[in-house]
């Protein structure tokens, strides 16, 4: 009877491991997606931006016209949307044109380090290798800064 009970934990323990496995990486597959999902929202409100500034930038009203769009967006879905990230958005999308060309395994915060690189070979390069070799921002940010790729 004892041994019956042994290998029942055992079973028991065996069953329990793999369900906890199934459920990390789930959560890991779903954190994944919706920072993806948040790159390539941010992605999009910085072409429109973009596009749109084309019909405005001359006129009296563009010179305002971010700072409102920041009210109404602060206003209805909270931080996030100030005047200054609403241009970093802008400044995300002319830095990747192509939305293709991004990274599913790369966050937000490390696009916003990536903009900040003015070589477009070298920040293709950064994203590239910080998405291949799972660097952190923090990992990116001293890669950048020690600029390896150019050495």
């Amino acid at each position: 009877m004892e041994k019956y009970l042994r290998n029942f934990n055992e079973i028991e323990n065996n069953l329990a491991i793999k369900i906890e496995k199934i459920i990390r990486e789930s959560r890991q597959t779903t954190y994944r997606a919706v920072n993806f999902t948040m790159v390539i929202t941010y992605w999009n409100i910085g072409k429109t931006i973009v596009e749109d500034e084309l019909h405005w930038e001359r006129a009296d009203y563009g010179k305002n016209i971010l700072k409102n769009i920041s009210k109404h967006l602060s206003k209805e879905f909270g931080k996030g949307f100030d005047e200054r990230e609403l241009r970093k958005m802008c400044q995300f999308y002319r830095c990747f044109e192509i939305r293709d060309s991004l990274r599913p395994e790369l966050t937000w915060s490390h696009y916003r380090r990536l903009i900040n690189v003015e070589n477009k070979d070298a920040r293709i390069w950064y994203m590239n290798e910080a998405a291949n070799s799972v660097w952190s921002t923090r990992q990116l940010d001293r890669q950048i800064s020690t600029l390896y790729y150019d050495r």
